[in-house]
């Protein structure tokens, strides 16, 4: 039999007892229906050789008394014989006929024909016992009724029935509590076992007797003292490892915080003299035509640049361990993501001979802006620095109803398969891979850049994944929200010219190094600049102007203390009671910490973390000056 055929599944489901019970029933059930089946057949063939032997009887004694009147052919005393021999009990039909087969007397019982009940047939001849060498004088034909034998037959079968079932009841009822009786040690043996992993105390059974279950019993009381002496044992050896790895944990913890805390609160040290190099090496090359000098200058920036990246990439991520960035969700259009994306990496993919298309959808999204924008950054710069030949795309399609992914595709060097689930991770690099190559011959930065768009991804509640084959290419991808397109506000904002030139800049910083390299280059793009490290100053600068300032550009933190909200707040009053229009205003700060940063976010003033690159400086104060030109 199959072990999962429908007879073994049914037996698999019943009980120890229930099966005791079983094999105990069969036995009985099978004896008792060969006894009633013999017996029953037995009384049937009784009966038949009874009846039998009755129509034998009759017929016998017919024929001798149809002797005399048969050869002297007296009608009138066969009619009387057939009657009278029709009168006994069971005799449904007597027919006397002659040698010819001429019926001389027939008497047959009313019902006979009906068919209703089974008749035994006799047909016995006539001979003359004085002459029996002559032939047969005639033939008596003798019905007998078989009715009454086949109803006792059925009552006896009946009987036997009820006694069959009454045996198997009694056999039942003796067999199940037997089967209790001799299953009671074992399933108190599953009892203790089931209680056995359900409690740490110590588990034991009484041994009942001597027989294979007692030992059985005994081999359980002492398998379960070892396991629960084992366990005690395993138990204080865990308890141990716990508190220490819990110790070690809570270290391990501890430094990650101090170490997230350390670039936070050092982020703003570190990032000044940085922002200030930045400045000073892009004035350098205002107004410088020597080639030679040119090519220094060159050189400069781009050891600034590679510093400004690690320097960002180690400091975004200690950002978000520190929490410092805080998700704000508003719906804006994709496509002016993709154009400020494409401002940003126009002019590398030109330098590098590579195309980047930005492929336009007309979707909206509902994201936090900037994180999105850092996102997409990020994954173009990877693109561009490992691609050689071709290019890069960033696309979109819709996801289902209410999603839409966005993709970044490249043809650059590819990612091996071995790689792909570890790119994510902090510090992996797979630069120097000799399948992979050592990207565009930049600095190979620190491993972070995919690990940042990944933490940033996980606050927008979606996740980048990554395709990629050796060689031909990679495309990372990404989920959003998507909603329905809204009217977007044509103002006379897109006619305002994306140039600074006349306009008038009031830079705040406690740093006099990073305002002497702010207002050089500021001059250079034809800014009217003021420079400030407090409030007084500000104060003082702005009286010089014949107008209100158009911009303002503040650290975080000023001179004496001072914060560039308050001198914000001061400027506004200042210059409300001429209702001038507001002033743009763009805060650039080193800070990262949450708590320094919340009321900056609560406000929504636009916020660049340094060092800042002059193209994101000169971008963002167009976009803050625009923007405060179009608010009402």
């Amino acid at each position: 039999m199959a072990t999962n055929s429908w007879p073994m599944r049914l037996w698999q489901r019943t009980s120890l007892t229930q099966r005791l019970a079983f094999v105990a029933l069969v036995p009985t059930l099978i004896t008792a229906t060969l006894l009633v089946t013999l017996l029953t057949r037995h009384q049937l063939i009784t009966l038949h050789r009874m009846a039998q032997g009755t129509a034998d009887a009759i017929a016998t004694q017919t024929a001798s008394v149809c002797v005399q009147p048969l050869r002297n052919m007296e009608l009138r005393q066969l009619l009387g014989i057939a009657h009278s021999i029709g009168g006994l009990p069971h005799v449904t039909r007597v027919q006397i006929r002659t040698a010819d087969g001429q019926i001389l007397a027939d008497n047959r019982k009313p019902g006979d024909n009906d068919g209703s009940q089974e008749i035994l047939t006799v047909v016995h001849d006539v001979i003359d016992r004085d002459h029996p060498q002559q032939p047969a004088l005639g033939s008596v034909l003798v019905d007998v009724s078989l009715h009454d034998a086949i109803a006792t037959q059925e009552e006896s079968l009946r009987n036997a029935l009820i006694v069959l079932v009454l045996s198997l009841f009694v056999a039942g009822v003796i067999g199940w509590q037997v089967a209790r009786w001799i299953s009671f040690p074992l399933r108190h043996l599953a009892g203790a076992v089931r209680q056995l992993g359900r409690t740490d105390r110590k588990v034991a059974v009484a041994v009942t007797d001597r027989t294979e279950i007692g030992e059985l019993q005994q081999g359980f009381n002492h398998a379960a003292a070892e396991l629960y002496d084992v366990r005690r044992g395993m138990e204080q050896e865990i308890e141990l490892a716990t508190l220490e790895l819990a110790s070690k944990n809570e270290a391990l913890e501890a430094a990650s915080v101090a170490r997230a805390r350390f670039l936070a609160a050092a982020s703003h040290d570190l990032r000044q003299p940085l922002y200030a190099l930045t400045l000073f090496s892009s004035a350098l090359a205002v107004d410088e035509y020597d080639p030679l000098r040119l090519d220094r200058i060159a050189h400069i920036q781009e050891c600034v640049q590679s510093l400004d990246h690690l320097f960002s990439e180690l400091l975004d991520l200690s950002r978000l361990e520190a929490g410092a960035i805080q998700v704000e969700i508003t719906e804006f259009p994709l496509d002016q993501i993709f154009a400020e994306v494409s401002r940003n990496f126009d002019m590398v993919a030109e330098q590098r001979g590579l195309r980047l298309t930005m492929r336009r959808s007309g979707m909206w999204v509902r994201s936090d802006r900037s994180m999105l924008t850092r996102i997409l950054n990020n994954l173009v710069s990877n693109a561009l620095r490992y691609t050689h030949q071709g290019g890069a795309l960033v696309g979109v399609r819709r996801d289902g109803e209410a999603r839409v992914r966005v993709e970044v595709w490249d043809t650059g060097n590819g990612i091996a398969a071995e790689h792909l689930s570890s790119v994510f991770d902090e510090f992996y690099r797979i630069d120097d891979h000799p399948e992979v190559g050592s990207g565009d011959g930049s600095h190979p930065g620190l491993g972070l850049g995919l690990a940042t768009v990944q933490r940033l991804a996980e606050l927008l509640d979606t996740t980048v994944l990554v395709k990629s084959r050796l060689r031909r290419g990679s495309v990372f991808h990404f989920q959003l929200p998507t909603v329905p397109a809204q009217l977007e506000l044509a103002g006379f904002a897109e006619d305002l010219p994306a140039d600074l030139a006349g306009k008038r800049v009031l830079v705040m910083d406690d740093d006099p190094a990073i305002l002497s390299g702010i207002r050089y280059l500021l001059r250079s793009w034809g800014c009217d600049v003021a420079v400030a490290e407090d409030r007084l100053q500000a104060m003082e600068a702005i009286e010089d102007w014949a107008g209100p300032a158009d911009i303002v550009v503040s650290d975080l933190n000023l001179r004496g203390g001072e914060r560039a909200l308050d001198v914000f707040a001061a400027l506004d009053r200042h210059y409300q009671p001429d209702g001038e229009l507001p002033f743009a205003r763009l805060l650039i700060t080193g800070e990262t910490r949450s708590e320094r940063l919340r009321e900056i976010v609560a406000a929504k003033i636009p916020l660049l973390h340094k060092p800042v690159s002059p193209q994101q400086l000169r971008a963002a104060m167009m976009a803050a000056w625009i923007a405060a030109r179009g608010s009402p």
